[in-house]
């Protein structure tokens, strides 16, 4: 049987923080301004050219909603790896 995903953040206070990081990071890697970061899996879609809705996506293939995540999951990973990068060279100067 599949075990259910249970994405959630180990602070709940810490939500905010990675909602602005993805809106940002997003823009940046989409070059626009997204006003909201529920509006980002919105953007992605339309680049990749999948067919997506603000709300009943029932009929979206798990194929191009790994798709659209894997955008967004990875974008913000490379961020994070980038920014602890950083601090860690901070850190040792």
């Amino acid at each position: 049987m599949a075990r259910k995903r249970k994405n959630r953040l180990l602070h709940p206070a810490a939500r905010q923080g990675m909602d602005m990081l993805k809106k940002n990071v997003m823009g940046k890697a989409l070059g626009k301004h997204i006003a909201s970061p529920d509006d980002v899996s919105m953007e992605v879609a339309k680049q990749l050219g999948i067919p997506f809705e603000e709300r009943g996506n029932g009929e979206l293939k798990a194929e191009d909603a790994g798709k659209i995540g894997g955008v967004i999951g990875g974008s913000m990973v490379k961020e994070l790896v980038r920014m602890a990068e950083a601090s860690l060279a901070h850190n040792r100067k």
